[in-house]
């Protein structure tokens, strides 16, 4: 009959099988405590600050923005367009602009370069601006002409801190400045 191996040397033998189970445990363990003890450092990263960079570039472009009742209120057209979003902005070169008022009347506007926020019902006017009210009704056509003219279409108004000239039919006013608001009771120029 064989003899049994001494009992030290079956043991030898079983934990050379399970060394490696044995070490995996002993990893895992350590990995475990160390994480528990350490702690996750929290990471608060800030949203990145938007710059005012262009998201999006249009050249030879037309928009148009249309009433609840689906009518056109404002087309803003130019030779290029960008948008800027951190503002909800867009700068348009060689703009030319009509608005529709709630009534139907109609101004139109051009610049060689306007701003305007995103859903255009206020546009600033640079260079060579020009603002022209066509007749309605028994009122005349009124022109006004700026370096910078300053446009609210909600409220139809029109106003400079620079020198302006108005012309309404014979009539030629010019000023350092104007304010004109076309819902008001009686027109005029301030």
């Amino acid at each position: 009959m064989p003899r049994a191996a001494p009992w030290h040397a079956r043991f030898l033998d079983v934990a050379s099988a399970y060394l490696p189970l044995l070490l995996m445990a002993v990893l895992a363990g350590g990995t475990w405590w160390l994480v528990r003890t350490a702690g996750v450092a929290e990471v608060h990263s800030a949203p990145p600050a938007l710059r005012h960079e262009a998201d999006y570039v249009m050249d030879r472009f037309v928009i148009q923005h249309f009433g609840p009742d689906g009518s056109l209120r404002t087309q803003i057209e130019g030779e290029q367009l960008r948008h800027y979003p951190d503002d909800d902005t867009i700068e348009v070169d060689q703009a030319r602009i009509r608005a529709v008022g709630e009534n139907g009347s109609v101004t139109l506007a051009s610049a060689r370069r306007a701003l305007a926020n995103g859903d255009g019902s206020e546009v600033q006017l640079l260079g060579d601006a020009r603002v022209v009210r066509p007749p309605d009704g028994k009122e005349q056509a009124i022109e006004f002409r700026s370096e910078f003219l300053h446009a609210y279409r909600n409220v139809e108004q029109v106003r400079s801190d620079r020198p302006v000239v108005v012309t309404q039919g014979t009539s030629i006013v010019r000023a350092q400045g104007m304010m004109y608001d076309n819902l008001a009771d009686r027109k005029s120029v301030v």
